[in-house]
């Protein structure tokens, strides 16, 4: 019952016409690569990396249930999607005589647009529904850092400085502009905010001249999240910042505790100021389903079994209600219902980790006051737009060039597994893209567009590629944005 992502690569196209179909008469499947497949019925071949042999199940690809009722549409979309991931994968194993074919969306060169931008952080701040060119001048040179950093030795620290600069300058001269992209009802703290950024780069502007690299790293991190960080713990923040997040959080239920735990605290940054209110009206179909308006963050822990370097292990996930409310809204109140301790990771192989089917013959999430499984539509949020698209892939909608708000770019970027032709068959199978982005820019991946991105893992990311089939889930907690979840149906008895 399970969603799966297999790893089924093919040198020719010739052979792929049916090779999305599951064995399982009652799987559900999800457009290619994200074929789901039964994961219980897999998990030796799941917890394998992908290989030059093809898995043992390719001669049962035909499904019992829809075994002829392929439409050739289908078909083809099967086909062209994975040639195309064939040419932009060569580093999973592909046998040898796989070869360069040619694009197979319309104008895929076109989509193409620069080195996509990987940092889960950074993907997070631009999708914020804020339009202030000044606050993002002041962003950019703080994230490029990161890219500094990378110079060997000390000489990197000449490249930051010019970074800094470019950052104190833009700060300097556009902060009107900034101020008056503040919500009105959050104005003051944002200039709050803002007086401790400037002191912030002053900081970091004696760190280079104290040439101590190892400082500049903390640093940066500490002023993007003035600028406008994901909601992060404790642990992984700077220490002016969680001096100025236990300010912000005087007033907010359990600080004591959290702090006390190292918990997550509430989103806080200039970015976040200028966001007044949630941007739009969910559609009134779907007004009534559990509907994250805003950001949330959920600590998830894992218990890593054979791994004598790594026996469990928390990872950090932002969820963005802003660009995806009911799919985020409908897996925090999954998570508030508990409906995923316990669990264990159904799907690890390299290129996904997944998890999400319940024991049983139920695919997904049953709903205790229908009796029946609860699902959501396909939601994607489109830059330009002011809401997102709902029941239907950009594809189906003709708009190949459109760059979405959440794209799979980030190692770990989450999102909602689906029926592969059944847009709103979305429940409770969620999986984790662990590729490289590199193999998945922005809007020339394959999946951008066709599944609903709806969070990022920030903190622990790289350990997802740890994770093993049968490593148990012991916990998920939403940490922090809960009061932004509307129509929670965890809190109705049932």
């Amino acid at each position: 019952m399970a969603a799966t992502i297999p790893c089924h690569y093919y040198a020719s196209a010739a052979t792929t016409s049916k090779f999305f179909i599951s064995n399982n008469a009652h799987s559900k499947r999800l457009a290619y690569p994200l074929s789901l497949t039964n994961a219980r019925g897999f998990r030796g071949f799941s917890a394998a990396r992908c290989s030059y042999q093809p898995p043992p199940h390719y001669s049962q690809l035909q499904s019992k249930d829809k075994g002829n009722s392929f439409s050739l549409k289908q078909c083809a979309i099967s086909i062209a999607l994975a040639v195309g991931l064939i040419t932009g994968v060569p580093a999973l194993g592909l046998p040898a005589n796989a070869h360069t074919a040619s694009p197979v969306l319309p104008d895929l060169a076109v989509l193409i647009s620069g080195p996509p931008i990987k940092d889960p952080g950074a993907l997070l701040r631009y999708a914020l529904p804020i339009d202030n060119k000044a606050i993002r001048e002041v962003q950019k040179p703080l994230e490029d850092i990161t890219d500094s950093l990378k110079v060997a030795g000390v000489k990197a620290l000449d490249s930051v400085e010019r970074n800094v600069r470019q950052a104190s300058r833009a700060l300097k001269q556009g902060k009107t502009l900034i101020v008056t992209g503040l919500a009105e009802s959050k104005k003051e703290h944002g200039i709050e905010l803002l007086n401790k950024l400037e002191a912030g780069m002053d900081e970091l502007e004696l760190i280079i001249q104290d040439r101590n690299r190892d400082a500049v790293a903390p640093k940066q991190k500490e002023l993007l999240n003035y600028v406008g960080g994901p909601i992060s713990t404790l642990a992984g923040l700077g220490s002016g910042f969680i001096k100025l997040l236990s300010e912000c959080m005087a007033a907010v239920r359990y600080v004591t505790s959290l702090v006390a735990s190292e918990g997550a605290l509430r989103f806080c940054s200039v970015e976040e100021d200028m966001v007044n209110g949630f941007p739009y009206e969910v559609p009134e179909e779907y007004r009534n389903m559990p509907l994250l308006k805003g950001r949330a963050a959920v600590d998830m822990k894992v218990k890593i079994k054979d791994n004598p370097n790594l026996e469990e292990c928390v990872f950090h996930i932002v969820l963005d209600g802003y660009n995806a409310p009911v799919t985020a809204g409908n897996f925090v109140d999954l998570v508030e219902r508990h409906f995923y301790d316990g669990m264990e990771i159904q799907r690890a192989d390299g290129f996904v980790v997944q998890t999400g089917d319940p024991e049983g013959p139920a695919e997904g999430f049953i709903d205790p006051s229908t009796e029946k499984t609860r699902t959501i539509p396909l939601e994607i949020m489109v830059n330009g737009e002011k809401e997102p698209f709902y029941g239907a892939t950009l594809e189906e909608l003709g708009l190949y060039k459109a760059q979405t708000k959440l794209p799979f770019n980030a190692f770990g970027t989450m999102a909602m597994a689906r029926d592969e032709f059944e847009n709103n068959s979305g429940s409770s199978q969620i999986f984790w893209l662990l590729k490289e982005s590199e193999l998945t820019p922005s809007n020339a991946n394959i999946l951008d567009g066709r599944y609903a991105v709806f969070g990022y893992v920030t903190e622990n990311e790289d350990f997802l590629a740890d994770l093993k089939v049968g490593d148990v889930i012991e916990s998920m907690q939403v940490v922090s944005g809960l009061d932004n979840l509307v129509n929670p149906s965890y809190k109705i008895a049932g």
